[in-house]
């Protein structure tokens, strides 16, 4: 993207937190060195912090503040996403999900909710005698594809090989993404999802708003350590708890 194309690069890569001491390693830029250093790019790693869905809380600004200081493209890595952990679908106009050969069977496949979401999807690591294994598994991912509706989009989700160690696959892959940017811009998915993308973020800033002010009512302050001893003692369940609180608001 950078040498070939002259597209000016931007990566928000998000570490996971240790649950215990809350710190993160933010080790991305020691796997991209060659990138790290090109005038055109720029590499942030930022800690989850205990923050659901895979990114970081404020990965939305920062990813807003890329492209206006011009970066063409901007890719958010996530910490490794689950079934539950979906909410980077909120921040991007594409989602790849990145797989491994032998993660599963066509079976595993569909219990992954998050494949629902996704807009192609990646087998990695299809190098080093694992070329076979890697086909294998995008079969597998194809069949469970055809188990799910079709996507609002009208766009068919495919499933490819890479290899970041070879290159293979990786411009077939950017390939994908600039087929699925002309097809929805043209029937104007593109627009609607991002519309829809700016409610989901309005009703979480409301959300993340109203949690601040009720923490910080002095009522509640006064009565957090209290109730919180009872509910640890099993004197109290969480939802008379929360009752209580919400009262003393």
């Amino acid at each position: 993207l950078v040498e070939k194309l002259g597209k000016k690069l931007a990566v928000l890569a998000v570490d996971p937190s240790s649950p215990r001491g809350g710190g993160s390693i933010l080790g991305d830029k020691t796997r991209m060195p060659q990138l790290t250093l090109h005038p055109r790019a720029f590499i942030r790693p930022s800690p989850a912090s205990g923050s659901l869905g895979g990114v970081a809380r404020a990965t939305r600004e920062a990813l807003l503040l890329c492209e206006a200081a011009g970066y063409d493209v901007v890719f958010v890595e996530t910490v490794g996403v689950g079934q539950s952990e979906v909410a980077v679908h909120g921040l991007v106009d594409f989602f790849l999900l990145l797989m491994l050969a032998g993660a599963g069977d066509e079976l595993q496949g569909v219990k992954r909710g998050i494949m629902e979401m996704a807009d192609a999807l990646l087998i990695t690591k299809a190098d080093a005698g694992n070329e076979q294994a890697a086909r294998r598994a995008a079969r597998d991912y194809e069949g469970a594809l055809h188990l799910f509706p079709p996507a609002a989009s009208g766009w068919t989700v495919p499933v490819r090989t890479c290899s970041a160690l070879s290159g293979a696959g990786l411009p077939e892959a950017w390939a994908l993404i600039v087929d699925y940017a002309a097809q929805t811009q043209a029937s104007g998915y593109w627009q609607q999802r991002r519309a829809q993308q700016q409610l989901q973020w309005l009703d979480e800033a409301v959300r993340q708003a109203l949690e601040a002010q009720f923490y910080g009512r002095a009522g509640v302050q006064g009565a957090l350590p209290g109730v919180r001893a009872a509910v640890a003692a099993g004197q109290l369940t969480p939802w008379a708890a929360a009752g209580q609180l919400l009262g003393a608001s």
